[in-house]
């Protein structure tokens, strides 16, 4: 018997079970590495969701599954840090994008060092072949099907 699961469940296959706890510690890091710097494991998203690109409020919004007002109070709070700030999109006049600033690529390049050393320990139990293997399967899971696939 599952132990998260009622007893009238069936049990979760050995896959869901690894990528739950793995998330699980995942988080756990990411939480501890957030509060060291005063932020949730939300904003640590939109600071990883930005490092690449830039996107509208809504998009943003629509991306995190939160609605749009939530989205505002969290982009204006990072906005008062200097970490994001709202920039005119340059194919739209009209529209705005949420952009990440040098401080808030500063502060993730801190963080991310920091995940990485705390997850090291795991990481260091996979030999080369298995960490690429892993990363290879990893991005198959995470990458969308295509349309009409």
């Amino acid at each position: 018997m599952n132990r998260l699961n009622d007893p009238g469940d069936p049990p979760e296959s050995p896959l869901e079970d690894a990528l739950m706890r793995t998330t699980f510690q995942v988080a756990g890091v990411l939480s501890a590495v957030g509060a060291e710097h005063n932020l949730s494991l939300t904003q640590i998203r939109v600071l990883g969701i930005l490092r690449d690109r830039r996107v509208r409020v809504t998009e943003l919004a629509d991306y995190m599954g939160l609605d749009k007002s939530t989205m505002s109070g969290l982009v204006e709070r990072a906005e008062r840090r200097g970490l994001l700030a709202r920039r005119k999109n340059p194919e739209d006049r009209r529209g705005v994008d949420v952009v990440i600033t040098e401080a808030g690529l500063e502060l993730a390049a801190v963080m991310y060092a920091r995940v990485r050393e705390l997850l090291g320990p795991a990481f260091a139990r996979l030999d080369q072949p298995q960490s690429e293997q892993l990363a290879a399967l990893l991005e198959v899971f995470l990458t969308p099907p295509t349309p009409n696939a």
